[in-house]
Parts: structure tokens; sequence; C-alpha cells
């Protein structure tokens, strides 16, 4: 019967993000705004960063990275969200299914690595003013993003793998609104306890070995910053983490407060309230929390007007 099941499955059926039909067509011009912005905002970050040299530093480095990252992580889930809202119809094929799931884990986990490389930037630049060019070499900030790559592809192929080499019990109904690993667990007839350990593992580890990395490089910022005698150089200091400790404190929350919570406390609306923040809400509110106090950005953005606007003369 399992592998009768298999042979014949061919399509999952997609939770529906509101059960509110009156809902369906303002969430839908909701979201296409939202994730609009987000392409916009993300592409603008990327292009900016490459085009004006003054912005080729290994921390604009990083938040290129992560503006693709963020990219990726909407592109991958929201279109078929918004063609599902616009159709009403909660289909996604089977392959098309487990090609969104591996591009979701690859993206999200990225994410978590890629912040905690950039606080490694942020630490050596205040804690290593001078060495910082020295230290932050070309070699050693692709390594920094090569290694994220890198682990969070084996990661995404390894479960994705794993979930669609399994069978099926017959149910295609996903309790969830995108193809999201955890959600297949229900779903699976056999390795569904392995595969369940497996991702508990992984994402345990990435969680929380990269928040504590962060943890523990902001402790030693904040050693060196009190320890600054001058409070010109402590508020610059402050000015130079502020964007990324509010990426961090926003994503991690998001996070953990999904992960985290206790089993009575979780409902299907949270979930989808917290996925919604973290796979489009953030990455949306990303190129503005680095470019609206940030100096360097502004400028860079008036200056490729400028010369956009002598090249049209």
């Amino acid at each position: 019967m399992g592998q009768q099941n298999i042979s014949i499955l061919t399509e999952f059926i997609l939770m529906r993000i509101t059960k509110r039909p009156e809902l369906q067509f303002p969430l839908f011009g909701l979201l296409l705004i939202i994730y609009m912005i987000t392409l916009t905002g993300n592409l603008g970050m990327i292009i900016l960063t490459k085009v004006d040299s003054r912005l080729h530093t290994p921390m604009y480095f990083f938040i290129r990275n992560l503006a693709l990252i963020d990219l990726g992580n909407a592109t991958a889930i929201y279109p078929k969200v918004l063609a599902c809202l616009a159709s009403n119809q909660y289909i996604i094929s089977y392959y098309a299914c487990a090609v969104q799931m591996a591009f979701f884990i690859l993206y999200i986990i990225c994410v978590l690595y890629v912040l905690a490389s950039m606080a490694y930037d942020r630490f050596v630049a205040i804690c290593n003013p001078l060495l910082y060019n020295v230290i932050m070499s070309q070699r050693l900030c692709h390594v920094l993003v090569g290694i994220p790559y890198f682990a969070s592809t084996f990661q995404s192929v390894f479960i994705t793998s794993k979930v669609f080499a399994s069978t099926f019990c017959g149910n295609n109904v996903v309790s969830h609104f995108y193809c999201d690993d955890a959600a297949f667990i229900p779903l699976l007839c056999s390795n569904a306890r392995e595969i369940e350990i497996t991702i508990i593992i992984f994402s345990g580890f990435n969680v929380i070995s990269t928040l504590m990395f962060i943890l523990m490089t902001y402790l030693l910022i904040l050693i060196a910053i009190f320890r600054m005698h001058s409070a010109e150089g402590r508020k610059k200091a402050f000015s130079t983490c502020g964007s990324h400790l509010t990426v961090v404190v926003v994503f991690y929350g998001s996070v953990l407060y999904m992960y985290l919570q206790p089993e009575s406390a979780h409902s299907s609306d949270n979930e989808k309230i917290a996925s919604v923040f973290y796979t489009l809400f953030i990455p949306m509110l990303n190129p503005f929390i680095y470019s609206l106090r940030n100096k360097e950005v502004k400028n860079a953005f008036q200056r490729v007007i400028k010369n956009r606007c002598k090249l049209c003369i």
C-alpha cells in the first residue's frame, strides 16, 4: 500500500494562511506589496554595494550577501504563496515542493551563519581597528561566507533527500502554507522519528552555536567599548554595531519564539505569523535597517543617482 501511494503521490495540498475567505484578497495585496518592497530593497542594496567603490569593504560585503540570502529566502516561498492566494488553489507539485523545501532550508541556515560572520567582522573592527584591514582580508571574507553556503547546502540536500526518499502514508495535506521540513514529519510512514531527530539536532546546533558565538562576540565588544576613554569613540562603536544587533535581535527573537514555545502554547495561527515574520517581513526590514541610519549608504545612493543623472544629460 505504501509503495502504491508513493507512485501516485504527485502533489501536496498546502494550508491556507487565512481561513476567512473575505481576507484572502486583502492578504494577497498586503503580501504582494511587502514582497515587492523586499525585492526592491534587497536588490537595491546588492547593486549599491557592488557599483560604489567606497562600499567595497568587508562590512558591506557581508551586507550584500545577507541581502542576497534574504532575497532568496523570500523568493523561495512567496511567489507560490501569492499564486495560491490569487487562484484559491493551494496545491504544489511533488518536485516543486522538494525544491521549495531545499531552498528554504538552505537560506534560513545561511542567515544564521552570515549573521555570526558579521558579528566577527564588527568584533575585529572595534577590538582591533589598526589590524582590521589585515585580519579581514578578502580571502577571509570569502571563507566566512563560503562556509555558511557549504554547510547550509549540505544540510539542505541531506534533510530534503531524507524526507522525499521516505515512504508517505498517502496523506498529502501539509500543515503549513509552504513546504517546511518539520511539517512533513506527520506525513511519513518510514524514517519519521529518525528525520525528526535529525532536524532537531541540526536546528538546535545551528541556532545555539551561532547565537552563542554572537553573544560572546558582543560581550567582548562591550568590554572593549567600556574601556574606551573617548565618549565619541564609544558612540561611534555603538553606531557601528547598532544595525547588526537590531537584525540579530529581530531574527533570533522570531525564530526562538516559534521553536521554543511550550507545546501547549503552539497554534497554527502563531506559527504562521512567526513564519511570515522571519521569511518575508525581516527580509523586507533588513535593507532599511542597514540604510536608514547609515550615512555611507545614503551618500553612496546619492553618488549613484548623481552619476546616473550625468549620464542621462
